[in-house]
């Protein structure tokens, strides 16, 4: 049995991680002054928690890296409060400010940005970083997990996975679907997920369009995506979405914005479909690939191709030593 934690909504285990971020910077710094310390010439950390192994590693002389999982702090502030202020007004970014200022300060000192995406790496240099601190690494696929599908469903199913929120951009993806199921009344979505609370306004006005699934292990959800016609993710600020090669790997289509990291792998008309958040891309990209068995398929292949063939998480891991071993010499 879990522990009672699990049962407390997503929104209490976010401020507690912020609310005990100071304890947790008193043990980290205790750490890293003990003579337990191991030695290391590179030292990477999440961003917004990288500043006290940053500290020990300008010491030491090591390669500070910033893993960044989303956009730019600015540039992520930004596009999560305009869904807020559009569609949950009121509602406010639940990172605290302190957080954003923190994460800004780690880019200029990182040597390195790790960058999940295109869309990343083009935050970074909008908002003043460095072009030569950036490094693009688009996250890898367990492809003993993710298998490739072996036939299309009989019916139009597009599957979504990630929790039900403004940022991931739920509230175009159903506007989106429902105008599809004004043309193909069998289509069917389905949405892996649990629902945040900035989606409180909208949650009410969808009931019944999707079937939703709680988060499940990666072997179920392996199997679920290939009983899909296509992977959709409207997300408005994303760093990769990890599902899109998970996805990939079971050989679905992708459509997806820009923003949701999605132009890192996946080429427009090529292993799916690049959208913006106007619903007549995504009612156009859905119907396409429901009215077109052989698209699918093709882009199905090509989305296996480019996602997975090459991009397992040891390749991930492969491309990061290089890149790190290079700087290192420089």
């Amino acid at each position: 049995m879990k522990p009672f934690y699990h049962c407390a909504p997503q929104i209490w285990d976010e401020r507690a991680t912020y609310w005990l971020s100071g304890l947790w910077r008193v043990w980290l710094r205790a750490n890293l002054r003990s003579s337990r310390c191991p030695k290391f010439d590179v030292a990477q950390a999440i961003l917004g928690f990288a500043t006290e192994l940053f500290d020990r590693a300008e010491r030491v002389g090591a390669l500070k890296v910033a893993d960044c999982p989303n956009s730019h702090p600015t540039t992520a502030f930004g596009l999560w409060q305009r869904e807020c202020d559009l569609w949950c007004p009121g509602e406010k970014v639940p990172i605290p400010r302190w957080m954003f200022a923190r994460m800004k300060r780690e880019l200029e000192r990182a040597d390195v940005i790790l960058c999940p995406s295109l869309f990343v790496r083009d935050t970074m240099l909008r908002n003043g970083i460095d072009e030569g601190k950036c490094f693009v690494n688009p996250f890898g696929v367990d492809t003993s997990t993710f298998t490739p599908r072996q036939e299309l469903p009989t019916v139009p199913r597009f599957i979504c996975v990630g929790t039900i929120c403004l940022r991931k951009g739920h509230q175009y993806l159903f506007r989106a679907f429902a105008q599809v199921k004004q043309q193909i009344p069998e289509a069917e979505l389905i949405c892996v997920g649990d629902y945040k609370t900035d989606f409180r306004k909208e949650r009410p006005k969808w009931d019944g369009l999707f079937k939703q699934y709680r988060p499940m292990p990666h072997a179920q959800l392996n199997e679920l995506l290939k009983t899909c016609t296509a992977f959709v993710l409207i997300s408005c600020e994303e760093g990769l979405a990890r599902v899109i090669p998970e996805a990939m790997a079971t050989s679905l289509p992708i459509i997806a914005t820009y923003q949701s990291g999605a132009t890192t792998l996946v080429s427009d008309g090529i292993e799916g479909f690049i959208v913006s958040h106007q619903s007549d891309q995504i009612v156009q990209a859905m119907i396409k690939l429901a009215r077109d068995p052989d698209l699918c398929l093709r882009m199905g292949r090509a989305a296996l191709a480019r996602g997975a063939a090459a991009n397992h998480w040891q390749d991930y891991g492969d491309r990061l030593l290089k890149d790190y071993q290079r700087r290192r010499v420089v």
